[in-house]
């Protein structure tokens, strides 16, 4: 059976642009390779941290929501401590509300974007 996960990474903030695509490719192709299917993701950006982490005060967050069998995540949480790159990870299960509610901020950004290309 399969279950919705949604998984939160936060990279070094010393990263270029085009390191910070390839880390988060490296997750989706990890993710995509072990039969998962990704649903919805979105780049938060650099943001600035509660407390600082090895030394660091900012952080690229990325989110990654997806479909899949339960042994991933084990498989997916190796590969972020294994990445040098990955400063902190959150991996949780969607219960029903928690998966209507991504599903309704989802469509109320697709909604705020269609307001935005109209204006």
């Amino acid at each position: 059976m399969l279950n919705h996960y949604e998984t939160v990474f936060i990279t070094t903030p010393v990263l270029s642009e085009s390191q910070m695509k390839e880390a988060v490719e490296k997750f989706k192709k990890v993710l995509t390779d072990t039969g998962a299917t990704i649903v919805h993701e979105e780049n938060w950006g650099l943001r600035k941290l509660a407390y600082p982490i090895q030394k660091k005060s900012t952080g690229f967050y990325y989110l990654i929501e997806f479909e899949s069998e339960g042994s991933l995540i084990e498989k997916l949480e190796t590969e972020y401590r294994r990445d040098e790159r990955i400063i902190r990870f959150l991996t949780v299960k969607l219960d029903k509300y928690g998966l209507e509610y991504a599903e309704k901020k989802r469509s109320k950004k697709t909604e705020e974007t269609k307001n935005v290309k109209e204006d």
